[in-house]
């Protein structure tokens, strides 16, 4: 069930696992087809893509992040994204391969959107993305 071409999101994908990557891209296109993806292998280059300004207009529109991966985990990579103005208003979305109930805490409590367990249930993932877009898209107004 497609967001429709309205719908379109520019999205940086925070993941070091190429293959976990290719499967969020093919559950992107699915949910949101047209949907401009950059990736980054973890939450340092992630920073430093935002610093260099990523997406068409300067900012992604959603953030996917993982929360294990090498130099900057998730959970800070996550404090700098919602302590920083400029990218606190990002939704980001935890796609991990934990459910330990610290890091669902820790998530929410940093500001997480939502958060998705891996493997991907395809219905959750698109249920959380397509409620995620409607809020900011039809009732949020960003800077």
């Amino acid at each position: 069930m497609a967001l429709g071409p309205s719908r379109m999101l520019n999205v940086l994908v925070v993941d070091d696992d190429d293959a976990d990557v290719m499967m969020i891209e093919e559950a992107m296109q699915e949910a949101a087809p047209g949907t401009v993806m950059v990736r980054a292998s973890d939450g340092r280059a992630a920073l430093e893509l935002l610093e260099a300004g990523v997406g068409s207009n300067g900012r992604p529109d959603l953030i996917l992040l993982d929360l294990n991966m090498p130099r900057m985990g998730g959970l800070e990579t996550l404090t700098c994204l919602k302590d920083d103005e400029r990218w606190t208003a990002i939704p980001v979305v935890v796609l991990t391969t934990s459910d330990a109930a610290p890091d669902i805490l820790a998530s929410y409590r940093q500001h997480a959107s939502a958060f998705v367990t891996k493997p991907i249930d395809l219905v959750a993932f698109e249920g959380a993305i397509r409620k995620i877009s409607d809020f900011y898209r039809d009732v949020a107004r960003l800077p």
